[in-house]
Order: C-alpha cells, then structure tokens, then sequence
C-alpha cells in the first residue's frame, strides 16, 4: 500500500509539469497601425477580450501616423505586422522587391472617414466647388478614395476642387481647427470629437459614397511568414474571433470593449461612433479579401493616376486567404 500511495503522490507531481509543457509559449507581435481609430474596433476586441491571449500572444502596438510609415517600419524589420490600405503593399511589389509584403488578413472594406466642414445644415457635394479640403496624403487610400468620390459626384479634383495633400494623416484636424481649408476628412473618434467641440460638423461618411473597397488590412514580408508561419495563423485567428464577436454583440458593448483604448472618448461617445460605423457596414465579417474587391481599389488608384493598367497585382502575389481561411473554417 506504502508503494503505491508513494507512486501516486509521485505521479501527481509529474502532472503539473507536463501540463505546463502542454501550454503555448507567448509570443510577441510588433503591431504598427495607421492610426489609432474605432474604425479598428475589432483589433482592440481582440486585444481586450483576450484573443490574442488565448493564441499565445502578446501584441506590442504602435501607431505609425500613416500607410507609408507603416510600410517603412514593416520593410526595416521594426515592426513584424502592419495595419494599413493595401495601396501600400501594391506600391512595394511593384518596386520589384523580392521579399514584399502580402496581405494576411482584411479588417475593414469602406472607407471610414467622415467629411467635416464649417458649418451644418442639408448638405450637397456642389458646396464643395470652389473649396479646399484637407484630403489626406497623395496616393494614400483615403486621399484616392475621397477623388473618387469626387468624381462620382461630377466634381474634378484641381479642377473644381482643391484637395490639398500637404498635411500629414495625424495632423488634419488640427490643420483644420487651426483654420486650414474648408473641409477635410476625418477618422473617429477624431471626427466626433471635433464636432463635440464645436470646431466642425460630420457632414457624410465617405465609405457610403464610395461603396465596398478593401479599406485597411494586416500585411507581413514574405520572409516574416515565411519563418513565422505559426504566429501569423494565431494572429489571424485572433482577428476572425474578434470580427464575430463584434457582430453577435451590441455597440455598447463594443464600446465597454475598447474604451480602456481611448481615454479621451467617453462611453457615450465610443458608443454613437460605434453604431456610425456599423451603420456604415464598415467591418469585414471575415478577415479574407476578395479579388473582386482588390481589383475595385485598383480602380480608385488608377483613376487617382497613382497606378497604370499594366501596374495591377496578381491577387495571388499580393493575398495570402490561406490564414484567413483556416482560421474560419
């Protein structure tokens, strides 16, 4: 009996360790985004509700101010994955760079910058003829998407509209309230807050007018995937998780969900710019990108001439579904 009570107790002590064998190790990911913004409201689910966690990652996250500085910051190796419009990806491979990025997973499929002026009341594109808006960097996707919106509208950028690129991403809003321009476009909760300040009025949202684009979307070198094929799938899974969760939940909830991330919004606020952006169906149900949809924002860029016909990717070069789809199923 001494024997076997010994064996047990023995046995029982082995059990813990083998348990811990058991478990993921954690892994750091180096997240840069463009800007810090609800429109990436399932990113910050992800992050709060402990999906990244429950894959074994820990998502170090920093905001780039900016596609291309993203893009810098993913090609130099400071940065492992990178949240931005895919005109950036499309700009690298077509540097013929051996080792360019490839798109992983899509997170948004609008535009979600909203066009602030001056003052309220009905508004009518044909207020803009004559005007000048802050729009954003050339050939970025929300300056191209703002164009093409333009054009949808009978209005020709440099024609009968000034859209002045000159400001950098992060630095519009305080551009216009300083008095720069006539309108410009902004990202929430940047948006809402100016308006809350009296400083501006949310006029339209942009992604309405312009209609389905992948707007904004995770991207790795192809060596980073290459040799973290592992830690990519986990990161993706934790994104499809996120994107079902803020489908199935409220926008209060989605608000109480990423309010640690924005100390400066209240609950009240997170939570009307949530409901703008689901109104505005601004989230991917999935993180897999369509080529219907890539070969629509090639359209806006080479109407924007920041691409020639002969410039369009492969989609296969340029989109890697293999993650996004197995981590759906």
């Amino acid at each position: 009996m001494k024997k076997l009570l010994t064996f047990l107790l023995a046995a029982l002590m082995i059990v813990p360790g083998l348990c811990a064998c058991g478990q993921k190790s954690t892994t750091v990911v180096r997240l840069n985004e463009v800007t810090h913004s609800v429109f990436y409201a399932p990113q910050y689910v992800a992050m709060s509700q402990g999906f990244f966690a429950d894959e074994g990652l820990q998502v170090e996250l920093t905001n780039g101010g900016g596609a291309d500085k993203v893009m810098t910051a993913v090609v130099s190796g400071q940065s492992d994955i990178g949240l931005a419009g895919p005109e950036a990806s499309i700009y690298v491979y077509n540097q013929g760079k051996a080792d360019h990025t490839q798109i992983i997973a899509q997170l948004t499929k609008r535009d979600g910058s909203f066009l602030v002026g001056r003052s309220d009341g009905v508004f009518s594109w044909e207020d803009l003829r004559g005007k000048t808006v802050i729009g954003g960097r050339k050939g970025g996707v929300p300056e191209m998407t703002l164009e093409y919106v333009l054009r949808q509208n009978g209005l020709t950028p440099g024609v009968d509209v000034t859209v002045d690129t000159s400001v950098q991403f992060n630095m519009m809003a305080g551009a216009f309230t300083g008095g720069q321009g006539d309108y410009v476009t902004l990202f929430e909760p940047t948006a809402t807050q100016v308006e809350a300040a009296g400083q501006g009025y949310v006029l339209t949202s942009i992604g309405q007018e312009s209609g389905e684009i992948p707007y904004t979307a995770y991207f790795a070198n192809l060596s980073w995937l290459e040799n973290n094929a592992d830690t990519a799938q986990r990161f993706v899974n934790a994104i499809a998780k996120a994107q079902k969760w803020v489908a199935e939940h409220t926008d209060r909830e989605v608000a109480e969900a990423i309010v640690d991330q924005f100390p400066d919004t209240s609950l009240e606020e997170l939570e009307a710019v949530t409901a703008r952006h689901r109104q505005i169906d601004a989230w991917n149900a999935t993180p897999i990108m369509e080529q219907q949809a890539l070969e629509r924002l090639e359209t806006v860029m080479e109407q924007a001439g920041e691409l020639e016909h002969s410039q369009w990717v492969p989609f296969d070069e340029l989109v890697n579904n293999t993650f996004a789809r197995y981590a759906v199923g």
